[in-house]
């Protein structure tokens, strides 16, 4: 697997100073290749030092998406040759947890999944939102009743009152309206989306297994 962009690390720009210990949540993505899920599950493993509290799988079929979200490590929860049966499909994300915004309750875990008017989609993030509380409070007054607590839910809100018939131009117009530190990894049922903000905060790097895409927070997921 060979790398095909370069990622800006806060690490690099941290104080010296500063030792206290920095874990993020881990995101990965990977489309077009057999036993997707088996493929996630070892990019999240690769990503384990991100995050511990808890990890997730979703993948698509052609037909369906599946979801697997646990409480706990990757190696204890996607293990066993039963795994591409739970999870099948040649699309899948997944996500490490690390608790920042909205704490560590089971419904925060993600990807998160959402079956929207255009469509299906689940949503790995991580970072930030800055501006989450004055969004939530809007989309609530407006009528939206959120299943979980994360600022995560919030571009899946944003996602489902975009006016735009493209997926792609659905976040777009999400991603305009949040602000902070993020990346995230989409999976609809034709695409994978990755997202980075503007200033790369939060890394993302793109590689590429077999020709087919891969997304992740760091390139040690990307050593298959």
């Amino acid at each position: 697997m060979t790398l095909s962009t370069n990622v800006w690390n806060p690490a690099d720009h941290r104080d010296p100073d500063d030792d206290q210990l920095r874990l993020e949540c881990g995101v990965f993505g990977v489309y077009g290749v057999a036993e997707a899920s088996a493929v996630a599950a070892l990019g999240l493993h690769a990503l384990q030092h991100r995050g511990q509290e808890a990890c997730g799988i979703a993948t698509f079929d052609g037909e369906r998406f599946h979801t697997e979200r646990h409480v706990g490590r990757v190696g204890d929860a996607f293990t066993g040759q039963d795994l591409v049966e739970r999870l099948p499909g040649k699309a899948a994300i997944g996500h490490t947890r690390y608790s920042t915004a909205g704490g560590s309750a089971f419904r925060n875990v993600q990807p998160m999944f959402a079956d929207l008017e255009a469509g299906g989609v689940a949503l790995a993030h991580n970072g930030n939102l800055t501006n989450f509380h004055t969004l939530r409070d809007r989309l609530v007054s407006d009528g939206a009743i959120f299943q979980s607590t994360s600022d995560s839910e919030v571009i899946l809100h944003l996602l489902a009152r975009s006016r735009k018939a493209r997926f792609v131009d659905r976040f777009i117009d999400a991603i305009s309206q949040i602000e902070g530190g993020y990346a995230l990894i989409a999976l609809t049922n034709k695409k994978l989306i990755g997202v980075r903000d503007p200033l790369g905060i939060r890394p993302l790097v793109l590689g590429d297994l077999a020709g087919k895409p891969v997304l992740a927070s760091e390139t040690c997921a990307l050593d298959m």
